[in-house]
């Protein structure tokens, strides 16, 4: 099974995967650059164990939006009467996109204006990317936190 079909999988089966797993995932994608990124972005998570895990489903989060490469909304999220807002708070200000090496390769990187966190992506399809969260205090002990966008 191709790495496409087994995020498809995955997802239809309800996001239970090991990272392990979704390491080997992100091995076989390919990557992306930060221009073919533009727009709005519906997010979610896998289930790994991750100590994240469940963060982002508590504060309503939506996904991202990346306006141009240095205007990025990294947590858009819903109020309670289902409302799209920017939470620039929670995400200490915006974002910027750039290319970034990660783990041997150069792909477009979200980065964190106020904390020193990275979110890299690679290509699923071309509506859908895998990102991982890499940065101070991101990981779980050796594990990354891995997420998803699809195009809105």
């Amino acid at each position: 099974m191709d790495a496409r079909d087994r995020i498809a999988e995955i997802r239809r089966t309800g996001g239970k995967v090991t990272t392990d797993e979704l390491d080997e995932i992100w091995a076989a994608l390919p990557t992306v650059r930060p221009t073919e990124i533009l727009g709005t972005w519906k997010g979610g998570e896998f289930v790994t164990g991750h100590r994240f895990e469940g963060t982002l489903e508590k504060i309503g989060w939506y996904g991202k939006t990346f306006t141009s490469l240095t205007d990025v909304a990294p947590l858009v999220c819903r109020d309670a009467g289902g409302a799209l807002y920017v939470n620039s708070e929670l995400a200490g200000g915006g974002a910027s996109l750039w290319t970034v090496e990660f783990r041997g390769e150069a792909t477009a990187t979200m980065v964190y204006d106020g904390k020193p966190v990275l979110d890299h992506f690679k290509r699923v399809d071309e509506r859908t990317l895998l990102g991982v969260m890499n940065g101070k205090g991101v990981r779980d002990g050796d594990r990354f936190y891995y997420f998803y966008l699809e195009r809105d």
